[in-house]
Formats: C-alpha cells, sequence, structure tokens
C-alpha cells in the first residue's frame, strides 16, 4: 500500500489530537499498511506539512 505524504487531510485522520500516530487497533488498518501510514506521517512531519507536537 502507498500513502501520499502529501496527503495530509488522510494522515491528520490517523492522528489524534496530540499529534501521536493512532495505533493499529484503533485505526483498523492491516500491519503493511500501517507501517506505510506510520512512514508516511513521518516524511509529512520532516517536511514541515504536519506538527512534531499536538496543542
Amino acid at each position: 500500500m502507498y500513502v501520499d505524504y502529501k496527503d495530509v487531510e488522510l494522515l491528520k485522520q490517523q492522528t489524534n489530537r496530540h499529534s501521536k500516530i493512532v495505533g493499529r487497533r484503533k485505526s483498523g488498518c492491516h500491519a503493511i499498511s500501517q507501517h506505510a501510514l506510520t512512514e508516511s506521517i513521518k516524511r509529512a512531519r520532516f517536511m514541515a506539512l504536519l506538527p512534531y507536537k499536538g496543542d
């Protein structure tokens, strides 16, 4: 599965209000999908599209 790191709206749905990545059990993703999602969130944070720390 490929998740684009530029799709900020999708990535925001997979983080909680503290900007932590939601776990597999809560998101309902398979392991491979969760790894791709996590990698995309980390890339988006590095590119300053998502914050490292929430409010």
